[in-house]
């Protein structure tokens, strides 16, 4: 998969999540102004990151809903300066597509969409496609009325990626996350990180998310500072299933935990 300038492919890559929110359940108000991001995004790519993903909206349970100009102005100057500074691919962590054309217009390299095209009537969708971008689409869904929950999830996805298709955007510009931690209980939050591989089937790339979050607190009974543990052992997991990426806070540690792990698989 090619995202920006890099290709992407054969091994597991490391997406560093850049919060530009005063809010956001992990690290909210650490990184919400551009000095700050800018000193966080080097350290990242310092210790191995691939990809910054920024996000400008908080998507924690209760989570204040924004205007989109207002996410605009967080995400848009943080990208430019990434852009102009660094030599890595940048990602926006949107659902909304006016953000998401604002963002591309300044040079994002991937729309990284929690609602897999599912919440602005194919919007979001026909951006995509009018200018080429790279997708993440994210399993969520308002309800948790499942009544065969792996497949649902796989049957949900697979609608993302028709709306993607009917937009007309190509194949090789999307990647699927299941989208741990939204619309789930902590069981089938584990359920679906255990058999990621019921993804497999519909043909691509697949991200995993799961650092610092709700499925690793509960399952320890620890709080989001004590959770770096946890998110390594589910960052092991995504290499030896060969997801594409795994989106983390904590990139040197996971960096060295994907080494690792490859390098008992043979990969490296």
């Amino acid at each position: 998969m090619k995202i920006g300038n890099k290709t992407f492919k054969d091994h597991t890559y490391i997406m560093g999540i850049l919060n530009v929110t005063p809010d956001s359940f992990s690290d909210g108000g650490n990184f919400n102004n551009i000095d700050q991001a800018l000193r966080h995004t080097e350290e990242m790519i310092r210790d191995g990151a691939d990809i910054i993903d920024v996000g400008g909206e908080s998507t924690r349970h209760g989570y204040t809903l924004i205007p989109d100009d207002d996410e605009i102005e967080r995400v848009c100057p943080v990208i430019e300066k990434i852009k102009e500074n660094f030599d890595i691919p940048v990602s926006v962590d949107t659902y909304k597509h006016k953000v998401a054309e604002a963002a591309v217009k300044i040079g994002a390299d991937l729309i990284n969409d929690i609602w897999g095209f599912r919440y602005d009537n194919g919007e979001m969708a026909a951006l995509a496609a009018k200018y080429s971008m790279p997708v993440c689409l994210m399993h969520n869904r308002k309800d948790t009325d499942y009544t065969d929950f792996l497949s649902d999830v796989t049957d949900d996805l697979a609608e993302c990626i028709k709306i993607a298709r009917n937009a007309g955007l190509s194949d090789d510009l999307i990647m699927i996350d299941p989208g741990i931690g939204f619309a789930k209980s902590l069981e089938q939050n584990l359920m679906l990180t255990q058999n990621l591989e019921v993804l497999d089937k519909l043909g691509f790339p697949i991200l995993l998310g799961t650092s610092r979050k709700s499925m690793i607190g509960l399952s320890l009974n620890l709080p989001v500072t004590e959770r770096l543990e946890g998110t390594l052992v589910t960052t092991v997991l995504a290499a030896q299933k060969n997801c594409l990426f795994v989106r983390v806070h904590d990139v040197k540690e996971n960096k060295r935990a994907v080494t690792m792990t490859e390098k008992l698989m043979g990969k490296l």
